[in-house]
C-alpha cells in the first residue's frame, strides 16, 4: 500500500475525545479505546498538507466559499454515486448532527412528531427530545444476522409525522439499504407528506462489493422530498474540522433551509473548512480505496477471531463503515453486566448498545479503524476475559 495504516499514533494529550475522555467516562485509563467513531489512522496527508500550506499565509481571516469547493462536491457525487448536484443545492453545515438540528428547527415546530429507526445513532433521539419534538420509533428487525426495515410498522408509525430521519448507510448496523426499501420509504413519506432527512455520512465508507445509493436518487419523489447530509469527515478522518454539507434539491425546501441558516449565519464555515473538503474530494480516491481495504481486513480478522475464541459474541458484519455491531445476547448478561465485562474484565472501551435505543440491549459497538496490532491486543484481552468463565 502507498499509505501506512499500521502505524500506531499516540493521541493522548491532544484533547481527543476517544482517548482523553476515557478517564472521565469510565474512571480509569487502562482501557483500549474502541468507541468514538473516528479513526486512529493519520488523517489523509493531502488534507493536512493543504492546511499546512494555508498556514504559510500569516492571516487567518474571514473565509468565503471558493467555487472550487462547490465543484469538488459536485464532481465527487457525480463520479462516486452518479448523483447530479448543482452549486445552489449545496449548503455548508458545521457537522452532520448540528446540521440535522438546524433542519429540525427549520422544518418542524415543538411538539411535532419525528420518526427514527432504532437501534440507531444516539443523537437522532436526543436532538428531538432536547428540542421538544415528539419522538416516534419504527424499530428495525434483525433477520438472518442483519437489519431490515419493518415496512408494515413504518406505514403506521409515519402517519402524522413531520420528518423521518433515515440513517443511510445505517449506524450502528452498517447496513446498506436495498433499493426496494428506499423506494418504499420514498413513496410512503411522499404520500404522507413526511419530509426525509437522509444522514449519509457513512456513504463514502461503503465496503466493496456493496454500493451506496443516495436517497435522492431513488426516485423523483425522493429527490423532491429530502434533505441529504454528507461529509468527508468520517471517510478521511477529519471530524475535528466540522466540515459537512446539506444537499437540498427541491427549490422550495432549499429556500426555507437557506433562510434559516442565513438568519444566524450558521453556514459561514471557517478558514480550513472549504479547503479540507476540496482536498479530500479532489485527491482522495486512492487513499480511501486503500483505507477501505485495510478496514475490510480488520473486519475479517475480528469476525474470525470472535467465531473461534468467543462464540457467544457475534459480529454483524457491516456493509459500510468501520463499526462492528456485536450481538452479545447469548452471554445472558444484563446491559450493565455486559458493560462491566468489557470494561472491568477485558479492559476495553466500547459503546454500550443501549446508547442506540432500548433495542440495543445485549449489544456493543466496536470501532475497528485502528492499526491491526491494536486490534490484536484488544482481541487477546477479550479472549482472556471470556475464557475465565466470569460470563
Amino acid at each position: 500500500m502507498k499509505y501506512d495504516f499500521d502505524k500506531v499514533i499516540d493521541r493522548r494529550g491532544t484533547s481527543a475525545v476517544k482517548v482523553d475522555d476515557v478517564k472521565e467516562i469510565w474512571g480509569r485509563t487502562d482501557l483500549i479505546p474502541l468507541w468514538v467513531a473516528d479513526m486512529d489512522f493519520a488523517t489523509a496527508p493531502f488534507i493536512t498538507e493543504a492546511i499546512r500550506q494555508r498556514l504559510e499565509h500569516p492571516v487567518l481571516g474571514y473565509t468565503a466559499k471558493p467555487d472550487s469547493y462547490f465543484q469538488a462536491i459536485i464532481q465527487w457525487n457525480k463520479n462516486r454515486y452518479g448523483l447530479d448536484v448543482e452549486k445552489e443545492m449545496i449548503h455548508f453545515v458545521p457537522g452532520i448532527v448540528p446540521g440535522l438540528g438546524m433542519a429540525l428547527k427549520a422544518f418542524t415546530n415543538p411538539g411535532d412528531k419525528v420518526l427514527i429507526q432504532p437501534p440507531v445513532y444516539g443523537p437522532f433521539s436526543w436532538l428531538n427530545t432536547r428540542s421538544d419534538r415528539t419522538l416516534v420509533t419504527n424499530p428495525l428487525k434483525l433477520v438472518d444476522g442483519t437489519y431490515r426495515m419493518d415496512m408494515d410498522n413504518f406505514r403506521e408509525q409515519v402517519k402524522g409525522c413531520k420528518v423521518f430521519i433515515l440513517c443511510n448507510p445505517h449506524n450502528p448496523g452498517g447496513i446498506v439499504w436495498t433499493e426496494e426499501e428506499l423506494q418504499q420509504v420514498a413513496e410512503i413519506c411522499y404520500e404522507e407528506g413526511v419530509l426525509v432527512f437522509s444522514d449519509e455520512i457513512h456513504a463514502d465508507l461503503t465496503l466493496p462489493p456493496h454500493k451506496h445509493r443516495p436517497f435522492a436518487m431513488v426516485s423523483e419523489k425522493a429527490r423532491m422530498n429530502c434533505v441529504t447530509f454528507m461529509s468527508p469527515s468520517k471517510a478521511f478522518n477529519m471530524p475535528g474540522l466540522s466540515s459537512s454539507h446539506a444537499l437540498v434539491f427541491n427549490p422550495e425546501l432549499r429556500a426555507k433551509f437557506h433562510s434559516f441558516l442565513e438568519s444566524c449565519e450558521f453556514d459561514l464555515g471557517h478558514v480550513f473548512a472549504f479547503l479540507a473538503i476540496e482536498s479530500a474530494y479532489t485527491h482522495g480516491t486512492e487513499w480511501l480505496d486503500q483505507c477501505l481495504a485495510y478496514i475490510q481486513g480488520n473486519i475479517d480478522y475480528v469476525d474470525a477471531f470472535l467465531k473461534e475464541h468467543t462464540p457467544k459474541i457475534k459480529a454483524i458484519r457491516p456493509q459500510a463503515s468501520f463499526l462492528l455491531w456485536l450481538d452479545c445476547r447469548e452471554m445472558g448478561l444484563s446491559q450493565e453486566a455486559l458493560n462491566d465485562f468489557f470494561v472491568d474484565k477485558a479492559h476495553l472501551a466500547l459503546n454500550s448498545g443501549t446508547a442506540f435505543g432500548e433495542e440495543g440491549e445485549g449489544f456493543m459497538r466496536l470501532n475497528v479503524a485502528s492499526p491491526r496490532s491494536v486490534l490484536e491486543q484488544a482481541m487477546k484481552q477479550l479472549k482472556e476475559a471470556y475464557k475465565k468463565g466470569i460470563i
